[in-house]
């Protein structure tokens, strides 16, 4: 589409060379005029028209293509052929095919392995939304269907770009079927897996379904979304859920398939039994892959994990010896965990640096503080750097269990090492006087240790952090004359139920003040008898009270002292160390939680 403008030259002869604000006035004048008398929808026609004519010439069409998309934007869609055409653009945009029933009353947008039936009204209202994958009746989809009728265009064209974003997979329509097929088998052994008996540990049936179930909590896929597992969820995110009515707050991931360069062996059956049968461990016994219950294709199952999840590397190595060898490349790119975690949080300032390592102030209840100090050093040993890792790639349902405990095990050393973070730089750049200064160090790759004053500011002492896995933490406090077994346990079991450094460093300030013994002047025997007397029933005495304290053989929550405050104190911090689960808070227990 060419205009012709004074002197009979074309506009794109005007734009090749230099072009007068006067040419330019006269040109959008001519252009005006001539379609002032026409409508909008003629205007629309004739730029499809110059569009499909583009195209056919193999020529560069995007600048009409842009054309008529903002065209079609503009356009109040308030008859059928209007929503006809926005429905059409967006198929075109988003790679899919679209056509219309004999009737002219549906839509179709078709891919490979998925369809979407959009029933249309005269006026251009929509009556029904349907999804279908390949060789399923469909279904309708409420959350699709109440886009279109709210004309909210653009995010049903992400809808759809998420819908075919699951299914990216390499091959001709058979193969591209059959890999299909495959993930539909592995879903129905996942929900076999996910329904065997197994004992509760958790209070919240919520909680203990997402943190000690074998598949976690499992969702089948509904409106054209996979299958999604939620694997792990921190005492904060429980406490967000129940304030917030959110369904789900954990870590996620998606059920899908992927690409691969190498073919393997993929299941074309279910390969547990009805009824299942079990092994001394509870898990079901699987039919062995053979030629007769599987195929071998250019694909892998996937566990799309949302968000992605920093990882150490030799998280990452365990992962490709459950699934024998089949594991993503290797990262190119590794860093120190806590610098991972610090850019890949939501809540953390994105200027804040690692060059030498990270200080953080983090606030907590009563108008106390605490600086925890990463040293940049010592972080960057082999065995604590990590990767972020977006999807894990498997071919058996039988991976699944022990991948979810890797990945809920290195989820649970994130939020130990996130409760440390905290976006209150400015308190750090003051030069605050914190209640407690401590020094975050690695140890193993599973175990780490926290330095830290005592009250007198003249010993130190450390608190040993060993994550066995995520139901299973070993705390080791170590201070100048002074060992308590029983105050290890006490500060184990606060770790595991708050999941915060910051929280737990508060509880053991509180138990230690005042029962930490230094060496003194010699003295005479009999006041020295009468001192070592003193301090050895102080200490039976707090023991006593620590008795008192225990939880019934069995319990989850602990009982504490009359003069322990337990209203509810606001949050003010903004890291996950507040948080704790909902039943605790419910019954205000325990007290070193608040």
């Amino acid at each position: 589409m060419e205009a012709k403008s004074e002197g009979g030259k074309t506009e794109s002869h005007i734009r090749a060379g230099p072009v007068s604000m006067k040419k330019t006035k006269t040109l959008m004048s001519d252009l005006k005029s001539k379609y002032a008398d026409k409508s909008w929808n003629e205007t629309f026609q004739l730029v499809r028209r110059c569009m499909e004519k583009t195209k056919g010439e193999g020529r560069v069409c995007e600048p009409i293509a842009q054309c008529l998309q903002k065209i079609n934007e503009a356009l109040n869609v308030c008859s059928l052929t209007a929503m006809v055409s926005r429905l059409e653009m967006i198929a075109k945009q988003r790679g899919l095919g679209s056509h219309m029933s004999p009737t002219e009353t549906v839509c179709y947008l078709t891919a490979d392995l998925f369809y979407i039936e959009v029933v249309l009204l005269r006026g251009g209202r929509v009556e029904d939304v349907r999804v279908a994958h390949h060789g399923e009746a469909p279904v309708s989809s409420p959350s699709l269907l109440q886009l279109l009728r709210m004309k909210k265009f653009q995010e049903f064209s992400l809808k759809l770009d998420d819908l075919a974003s699951f299914y990216i997979i390499s091959g001709d329509s058979d193969v591209k079927i059959k890999i299909y097929s495959c993930l539909r088998h592995l879903e129905t052994d996942l929900f076999k897996i996910s329904h065997l008996p197994r004992s509760l540990r958790e209070s919240d049936l919520h909680v203990d379904l997402i943190m000690n179930g074998r598949i976690g909590n499992v969702q089948p896929g509904k409106e054209g979304t996979p299958m999604t597992v939620e694997y792990y969820i921190s005492p904060s995110d429980v406490l967000s859920r129940s304030s917030t009515g959110e369904v789900s707050v954990g870590q996620v991931a998606l059920v899908t398939a992927g690409s691969s360069s190498a073919s393997h062996r993929l299941q074309r059956e279910s390969l547990i039994s009805s009824p299942p049968q079990v092994d001394s461990f509870g898990f079901p016994v699987f039919q062995p892959l053979t030629e007769s219950c599987s195929e071998s294709l250019p694909a892998t199952f996937l566990l799309k994990l949302q968000p992605p999840l920093p990882m150490l590397i030799p998280f990452i190595d365990k992962m490709g010896k459950i699934t024998d060898g089949v594991i993503a490349e290797k990262p190119q790119q590794v860093e120190p965990l806590p610098h991972l975690l610090m850019k890949t949080s939501a809540t953390l300032n994105a200027k804040i640096s690692w060059t030498h390592g990270a200080q953080f102030t983090v606030p907590l209840p009563d108008s106390e503080y605490h600086s925890y100090v990463f040293p940049g050093a010592v972080w960057g040993r082999e065995s604590w750097k990590g990767a972020l890792v977006h999807t894990v790639p498997f071919t058996h349902p039988g991976h699944v269990p022990a991948l979810l405990d890797l990945l809920r095990h290195q989820s649970a050393i994130n939020v130990l090492l996130a409760s440390c973070f905290s976006d209150h730089s400015q308190l750090t750049d003051a030069g605050l006087l914190c209640d407690l200064r401590c020094e975050v160090l690695p140890e193993s790759d599973h175990c780490l240790s926290v330095t830290f004053s005592l009250d007198d500011h003249i010993h130190l002492a450390v608190l040993q952090v060993t994550v066995v896995d995520s139901h299973q933490m070993s705390c080791r406090l170590l201070m100048p004359d002074f060992v308590d077994h029983k105050l290890d346990d006490y500060i184990s079991r606060v770790l595991m139920r708050c999941m915060s450094i910051p929280i737990t460093m508060r509880a053991i300030r509180r138990k230690v003040a005042g029962r930490t013994t230094r060496p003194e002047p010699a003295a005479d025997p009999e006041s020295s008898a009468a001192m070592e007397s003193d301090v050895i029933s102080g200490v039976s005495h707090d023991a006593a009270e620590d008795e008192s304290e225990a939880s019934p053989a069995g319990s989850c929550v602990m009982s504490v002292s009359d003069h322990v405050n337990t209203d509810a104190v606001a949050d003010r911090s903004p890291c996950a160390s507040l948080g704790v689960y909902s039943h605790w808070v419910t019954s205000g227990l325990p007290a070193e939680l608040l």
